[in-house]
């Protein structure tokens, strides 16, 4: 089978490359101000962005350092034309910080208009500013933490403890049947006509594989007998991996839908699908996410209108 061509909000590994070991080890001179220092500015899940004029957002990259004396830490993300590029979440709006020009937006409303280039800058810095906004004390003993290792790590005062980034893996899939027909429901607290495949979270001792059967026989009473890994995508909103599967269904009956989590579901056909997008009755993931990535590839070309 054809491999998944994955959405592009990539893995940050692409712009760390490999002197990022170098630059850690450097601690903490790998986050000091410097002139070779560039910050991208994150709040709560906005980024700074700016607009090209074919509508294009790009990573803003400033050259002061955007703090103004506040103790919020720096993240290293990497080196971008020989320049150290800092990732720096802000607390509140001020006068300072919001200074004229500075456009954050919701990384997740604005993801499909990012240039690729930057998606996985955007994707790195967001992720990091949830972790330090939520991790403030230590989970053992409630000291404070302090940033090390250019902000990949906190250690707490107290007991030394060391705290990692945390990522919480999740399973997503497009599940046909023996017809061919994808399985599109909506989430009860998605908008009216907002459809998707089926998701859900990995449980503690549970394989990937086990994960997409528990989570479609749970959410819409279908068997699972095969499924096929075909990608990944980082999703930090806050903290997610999405692991993308084609699930198969072939003696799928009636859908029994788990209640107050699913609202509606139903089996769509190539012809249904595009009757339903031509008619405004639903409406499906943006290009960005692996759940749009995972719909086209079962419809052979893109689903729009």
């Amino acid at each position: 089978m054809a491999k998944l061509r994955g959405p592009h909000l990539s893995t940050p590994l692409t712009v760390l490359g490999s002197d990022r070991d170098a630059l850690l080890r450097d601690d903490p001179g790998a986050v000091a101000p410097g002139e070779d220092a560039r910050y991208l500015v994150t709040r709560a899940g906005a980024v700074c962005l700016r607009e090209d004029e074919d509508g294009t957002l790009r990573a803003v990259l400033e050259e002061e350092d955007p703090r103004d004396g506040t103790r919020q830490p720096l993240v290293l993300l990497g080196r971008r034309d020989g320049m150290r590029v800092l990732a720096v979440e802000i607390e509140e709006p001020s006068p300072e910080i919001d200074v004229p020009g500075r456009d954050l937006r919701e990384l997740r409303q604005v993801a499909d208009l990012l240039a690729h280039s930057d998606a996985d800058l955007a994707a790195a810095a967001v992720a990091m500013g949830f972790w330090h906004r939520s991790m403030r004390h230590c989970p053992q003993c409630g000291g404070a933490l302090e940033a090390e290792m250019a902000g990949w790590v906190l250690r707490c005062r107290e007991d030394g403890i060391e705290q990692f980034p945390r990522t919480d893996a999740a399973v997503i899939m497009a599940v046909r049947d023996g017809q061919d027909r994808l399985l599109l429901a909506r989430n009860a607290h998605f908008p009216s006509r907002f459809h998707s495949v089926l998701a859900g979270f990995v449980e503690p001792g549970e394989s990937l594989e086990n994960a997409v059967a528990r989570e479609v026989a749970e959410e819409v009473g279908v068997v699972v007998e095969e499924v096929e890994y075909v990608g990944s995508q980082p999703w930090p909103f806050p903290r997610s991996l999405m692991l993308g599967y084609r699930a198969w269904a072939p003696g799928a009956g009636e859908l029994t839908l788990q209640e107050e989590e699913i609202a509606e579901a139903r089996w769509y056909s190539r012809e249904d699908l595009a009757a339903a997008l031509e008619a405004d009755e639903i409406a499906l993931p943006g290009p960005a996410s692996m759940g749009r990535a995972l719909i086209d590839d079962w419809f052979g070309r893109s689903a729009q209108r």
